[in-house]
């Protein structure tokens, strides 16, 4: 017995160190705890005090602004860049600025209403999105039909300039204090051989992503082909996750539960029995058309243009 008392000090030597090393663990994960929730307490989505200082400091990293760019920069297009860029402001920045030189070269507020015969099915898809207006007072949404794209023009140039023509109307139209849309792109009787190419879906892909940032609440791909699923699961890896996160794919025959995801962003009086829904819209392409040259004269008003001058000037798609 004797033997071992000499070895208790060292024993309880032992255990006071590991006692201290585990100590020492618990204070570095604690202070690690803290400092995760301090950063919570920190971030800018959840104060709005901290959010308005962002979006002075982006206002002053873009500098002085003039002419149609400065009637885009609102409060709420900074808000949806550092949102966009996760409230990082020099991220921010960056992708602000490369949208204006965008929008100052390609120029989408001078984009007109100027539609042949031939697009008459596609004038009818987006015919969709004006009339039924807004879904469930949240969101107003957008139809797009690749199909009915690629059949009515093929130049791709063109289809892009009338989608973002689109695009620029579809926002003008928003309601006060609304800033996002969801999208309904119908790929039913897409195939192969009327496919758009891939450098054009980029292309699309780039300027939704980099210059229309936090538009998209949601996107629903109506019965799109089985194997476009595969490749989305690619190109997930090009795209920001939050957008990734946003696109939902609906199969009405294959997959019931999806369609009724999809039904649960709609109004279903007002969604078109083409997408499962109750609607019965017939569409007049003389009063359809007069709609969007009005619209047109709001645009060059709230742009400072002179409506009269860019009248006809510019485009919906045309054959070439």
């Amino acid at each position: 017995m004797d033997k071992w008392l000499p070895s208790i000090p060292h024993l309880g030597s032992l255990y006071i160190k590991l006692a201290r090393e585990r100590f020492k663990r618990l204070s570095v994960d604690t202070t690690m705890f803290r400092r995760k929730a301090n950063n919570a307490n920190q971030d800018p989505e959840n104060d709005p005090q901290q959010q308005e200082a962002k979006i002075n400091e982006l206002k002053a990293a873009i500098g002085p602004l003039s002419g149609p760019s400065l009637k885009y920069c609102s409060d709420a297009c900074f808000r949806r860049y550092l949102v966009a860029r996760n409230w990082n402001v020099e991220k921010a920045k960056k992708m602000l600025q490369e949208t204006l030189e965008w929008r100052s070269s390609y120029k989408p507020e001078e984009i007109r209403w100027v539609v042949p015969i031939s697009v008459m099915p596609f004038v009818l898809e987006f015919s969709i999105c004006n009339v039924i207006g807004e879904l469930n007072s949240v969101f107003d949404y957008f139809t797009y039909s690749p199909k009915l794209h690629t059949k009515n023009t093929k130049s791709f140039e063109n289809q892009i300039r009338h989608l973002v023509y689109l695009l620029e109307n579809a926002v003008l139209n928003l309601p006060e204090g609304q800033e996002q849309m969801s999208f309904l792109i119908d790929f039913t009787g897409w195939s192969i051989t009327n496919n758009v190419p891939i450098k054009t879906a980029h292309e699309t892909a780039s300027i939704l992503q980099n210059h229309y940032p936090e538009r998209l609440a949601v996107a629903f791909l109506y019965n799109p082909p089985r194997i476009f699923e595969a490749f989305w699961k690619v190109v997930k890896y090009f795209l920001d996750p939050r957008t990734f996160q946003k696109v939902k794919f609906v199969y009405p025959k294959k997959n019931k539960e999806s369609v009724e995801v999809m039904r649960l962003h709609f109004d279903d009086q007002n969604l078109p029995a083409d997408f499962g829904g109750q609607g019965d819209l017939q569409y007049d392409h003389a009063e359809f058309s007069k709609m969007m040259i009005q619209d047109d004269v709001k645009t060059a008003s709230f742009w400072g243009l002179d409506a009269a001058k860019l009248n006809g000037v510019e485009v919906a798609p045309t054959e070439s």
